[in-house]
């Protein structure tokens, strides 16, 4: 009995993925350190850090069989197979909120959480998340210099306010 169109072909981009990726995952002089397809679905996601991702965008311009092996990943997407890390990964399931990034910039997270924020940021390196402290950071500072002018119009009139309150409560006395 044949099998529906849709299950034959993603069979077919399984099967011909999967040999594609092998020869993909084997080290060679353009690629020292072999590609697993996590990398490579990391690698359509933006999800690796700069050099990584440039190291494997040379290595696509100069490896046949590993641009082979990214389009096997691009069909599989296409044809609807998804892993649940991709799931995952595209789903950004393991970012801390931008919440939660403000909170680890201010201090004020408990010690676990902000070693799992600091883990996230440092060690996985996401890039996603790293933008985010970026702009969060450029923003404090950028109202903390907006704030200065606008709290010494506001100390200046209180002090001009309670100057004139206590000179007021003098005369009053005399």
């Amino acid at each position: 009995m044949a099998e529906p169109s849709q299950a034959r072909l993603n069979r077919g981009i399984q099967l011909a993925g999967t040999k594609v990726l092998l020869a993909a995952m084997r080290p060679s002089p353009i690629m020292p350190t072999p590609l697993r397809q996590s990398d490579l679905d990391a690698f359509l996601d933006e999800a690796l850090p700069p050099e990584e991702m440039a190291r494997i965008e040379q290595a696509l311009r100069d490896d046949s069989d590993l641009a082979r092996s990214l389009a096997a990943v691009v069909a599989r997407r296409d044809a609807g197979v998804h892993t649940l890390g991709a799931v995952w990964r595209r789903h950004r399931l393991s970012c801390p909120t931008r919440e939660m990034l403000g909170s680890y910039l201010l201090g004020v997270l408990d010690d676990e959480t902000a070693d799992y924020v600091t883990f996230h940021l440092e060690q996985i390196g996401c890039r996603y998340c790293r933008a985010n402290v970026t702009d969060l950071r450029r923003q404090s500072e950028q109202s903390a210099e907006e704030d200065r002018p606008r709290r010494r119009r506001f100390f200046q009139s209180s002090a001009g306010r309670l100057r004139r309150s206590r000179g007021e409560r003098g005369n009053r006395e005399h």
